[in-house]
């Protein structure tokens, strides 16, 4: 078990949805908290309301996308806040279409956001955590990253590499005996806006979950040092159901809904 108090947590994509309920959390467990977002006008609201809560907190705008902007704002951030503790990689983009209708920078895009800033970020971080020997490094995925789902091609592709690059770090440390702590979460769709429109055939078994519920989860995994957060229980059979042929896994997914879910999808064109 672990705690926030004076750890340095930097948010990727702090300014909105879950990142923004997690960043006020974190500061309220005495965390110095680090926000990473391209939108400045939530991002100073943020910052303010953090500090007038008696938290304290660091704001930078940035692109993760472009790998010069990452690295620029890293050096900025030890510089002005010191090392970075605990590393939330949680900005994210979603395009809801067949492969057929994505255009080259929606594709672009979706994999600089959700995959490419993951190597980036780790890439400025991880030196230092090294250096002291300590860290957590937590990668925002999605239940998208372990199953596959219509609409949500290039999504899911970004979302699996999320989860393997998640894992083989877990497997580097480890191998390397270095205190450096991993969490991955793969959640089911949250109803943050990122996902306007999507419905559950089985809400009783596929909810679309809550963000203050998924936040305060994804927060007390970190404290405890969880290696994977999985959400709504349902999703840790996915891995159970591929034991069996294709057809069986791809009836099993239609039955529950999954490969219709984005059918009525609407979404935001930017969102973290």
């Amino acid at each position: 078990m672990s705690d926030f108090k004076n750890k340095n947590v930097l948010i990727t994509g702090a300014a909105s949805g879950i990142g923004r309920i997690m960043a006020k959390l974190a500061a309220k467990e005495g965390a110095r908290v680090i926000l990473w977002d391209i939108s400045d006008s939530q991002l100073q609201a943020l910052h303010r309301e953090i500090e007038a809560e008696g938290g304290k907190a660091f704001s930078y705008l940035c692109d993760v996308s472009v790998k010069e902007t990452v690295f620029q704002t890293a050096e900025q951030v030890k510089k002005e806040a010191g090392p970075v503790d605990i590393l939330v990689n949680n900005a994210g983009v979603v395009v809801g279409k067949m492969f057929s209708e994505y255009t080259p920078e929606e594709i672009e895009k979706t994999v600089n956001v959700n995959l490419m800033a993951l190597f980036w970020t780790v890439k400025a971080f991880l030196p230092g955590m090294l250096e002291s020997d300590k860290g957590h490094i937590v990668t925002i995925a999605s239940a998208g990253g372990i199953i596959g789902v219509s609409k949500l091609s290039v999504y899911s592709a970004t979302k699996f590499a999320a989860f393997g690059f998640d894992e083989s770090l877990r497997m580097e440390f480890k191998k390397a005996k270095q205190d450096i702590k991993t969490t991955v979460v793969c959640p089911f769709f949250i109803d943050t806006g990122m996902f306007k429109g999507v419905k559950t055939r089985v809400p009783f078994l596929l909810p679309i979950l809550k963000p203050n519920y998924a936040a305060n989860k994804i927060i007390k995994a970190i404290k405890k040092n969880k290696r994977r957060v999985w959400m709504p229980a349902l999703v840790y059979t996915v891995p159970l159901l591929r034991i069996f042929p294709v057809a069986f896994f791809d009836a099993a997914a239609s039955f529950l809904g999954v490969n219709s879910a984005m059918d009525p999808f609407v979404g935001r064109k930017e969102e973290k």
